[in-house]
């Protein structure tokens, strides 16, 4: 009876007890012939929703004691009538596409992205387009806000998925896993207006501003005369003032900074971040406007980003740029500095830690001050050793940015369920990895790397948990997932897959024990 109770549903039904979604599960896949995922079960309008897997694919599933019921009718699919107790029923199996995808955010509103504002977020990348169901599992009960599209332009290259694929797959992925709490999306570094076009368009909330190739570096290094010649050169009129009232700003101090106390800005300090910054700034404004054209003032949020640049984001730097937008009338939800150390992909942090908690604890106080904003942690996987200080100098203002430690732990599982598979991506990767390191600051080195022959199968998942090993796997993603053979087939991409698809809720469990690690140090006392 809990099936055609459902149906008779009016409204969006609340999510069912774990005892009564089975039941109603038990029932469905005896309906449909489909293994459905009870989690995904809900009801709107006298329709029943569903997520099922058939074989190696899923599929929605809508049921309605209706043929004409209007929800029902909105998704493409096959349809057919079966019976249960006596009724009629149509069935509708559906392809999990991208037009299919666009009703489910319509009719079912927690599967589109939100603006999370200020809340304490965590964005966890997925390159494979698997991985939300294990993202969700780590933060729920958390009180974090996820952030499950969140891709950049150069991953999605690298991976050869388009952003809408990337925000279908987390829309497929939070309906499967029942989350009705909100997510986020990041279209991640963003570099041109064209990005911002195709990502706007995929229906991402929140973009993340990257001009570091308008970052002046050489202003780090520069004498004095020089700075000063480049000052008065800087794009005063896009910069919203001139030279000498910047100046003016800055210099007749001090700033009364809680957390910092009275700060006097040297003459120095102020060329130095206005020569190295500056052109950034402009930049960041431009893309901020074309966003205001594109999704509307006020639909969107925006994270300026400056993390990929060769030295440090100094406090002095953090407060020149974050003031600065301000004063142009960019509403930042997040500044993304570049910190003291090494956040070198897939492995911990690297540097003085008690100078990174010196200087963060200032990055948090001038976002206290200037904004309120997050501080946005790029490259933020498996930085154990930070995430403590993090938290409690943000005091929940703060954004953790993953990203590659996802397609890590998928490959775990690989290690430990297809050792032959793992033993050829492995391989692979040594190969590869000289030449797809050079985008990455990373420094494996492929000497420190056991070789394959020396590890047996039982031991092959201790690659996943060595620095150097790590580090190869990671920076080589995009080639094992788009290289193919002579006759045009894919080398690993789709062994790999179907390995994931298969060993799913083992990929979520391994998810959800190494994102909690993440997560856990930033939940309230």
């Amino acid at each position: 009876m809990k099936l055609m109770e459902l149906l008779k549903s009016a409204g969006l039904a609340a999510k069912s007890s774990p005892a009564d979604a089975n039941t109603i599960r038990v029932a469905l896949n005896k309906l449909c012939g489909t293994d459905v995922y009870a989690t995904s079960i809900t009801a709107l309008e006298g329709a029943v929703l569903a997520l099922a897997k058939e074989a190696d694919q899923k599929r929605l599933i809508a049921l309605s004691a209706n043929p004409s019921n209007k929800v029902l009718n909105q998704f493409s699919g096959q349809s057919r009538q079966v019976d249960r107790d006596g009724t009629t029923l149509t069935l509708r199996v559906c392809p999990v596409d991208a037009g299919n995808a666009k009703v489910l955010r319509q009719v079912l509103p927690y599967t589109a992205p939100t603006i999370i504002g200020l809340k304490t977020s965590v964005g966890m990348g997925d390159r494979l387009g698997l991985a939300t169901p294990g993202h969700l599992k780590a933060v729920d009960g958390t009180g974090l806000v996820p952030f499950v599209a969140q891709q950049s332009i150069r991953e999605m290259t690298r991976t050869q998925r388009t952003p809408q694929q990337v925000m279908d797959d987390a829309s497929w992925g939070v309906f499967q896993a029942g989350w009705r709490d909100g997510f986020g999306s990041d279209a991640d570094h963003l570099k041109t207006t064209e990005d911002i076009d195709v990502t706007a368009a995929a229906g991402f909330t929140m973009f993340t501003v990257d001009p570091s190739e308008h970052v002046d570096n050489a202003a780090g290094r520069d004498d004095i005369t020089t700075l000063r010649a480049k000052y008065e050169k800087l794009p005063w009129v896009d910069l919203g003032k001139t030279a000498h009232s910047c100046r003016t700003d800055y210099l007749a101090g001090p700033f009364a900074i809680e957390g910092i106390g009275a700060w006097q800005i040297k003459e120095e300090e102020l060329l130095r971040a206005a020569c190295k910054y500056g052109r950034a700034i402009a930049y960041t404004v431009r893309l901020a406007r074309h966003l205001d054209k594109v999704k509307g003032e006020g639909n969107y949020e925006i994270e300026m980003s400056v993390d990929e640049t060769d030295s440090p984001t100094t406090p002095v730097e953090h407060f020149y740029v974050a003031n600065e937008l301000k004063c142009m009338g960019v509403k930042f939800s997040s500044l993304a500095p570049r910190f003291i150390g090494r956040f070198e992909k897939g492995v911990d942090y690297q540097g003085d830690l008690a100078e990174f908690e010196r200087q963060f604890a200032q990055h948090a106080a001038i976002a206290r001050h200037v904004g309120p904003y997050k501080i946005s942690i790029h490259s933020g996987s498996d930085k154990f050793l930070i995430y403590p200080i993090a938290a409690k100098y943000t005091q929940g203002l703060v954004h953790l940015k993953t990203a590659g430690t996802s397609y890590l732990e998928a490959i775990r599982v690989i290690a430990r369920k297809d050792p032959a598979l793992f033993r050829e991506i492995m391989q692979f990767a040594i190969d590869r990895y000289e030449t797809d390191k050079a985008s990455y600051h990373v420094s494996a080195e492929l000497s420190k790397v056991t070789p394959l022959k020396d590890v047996s199968d039982a031991e092959l998942e201790t690659y996943l948990d060595d620095f150097h090993a790590r580090q190869v796997l990671h920076v080589t993603f995009g080639s094992v997932l788009t290289t193919k053979r002579p006759d045009g087939s894919y080398l690993f991409r789709d062994r790999l897959y179907s390995d994931l698809r298969k060993f799913e809720a083992d990929y979520d469990d391994v998810l959800c024990k190494h994102l909690g690690k993440h997560v856990r140090p930033f939940l309230k006392k």
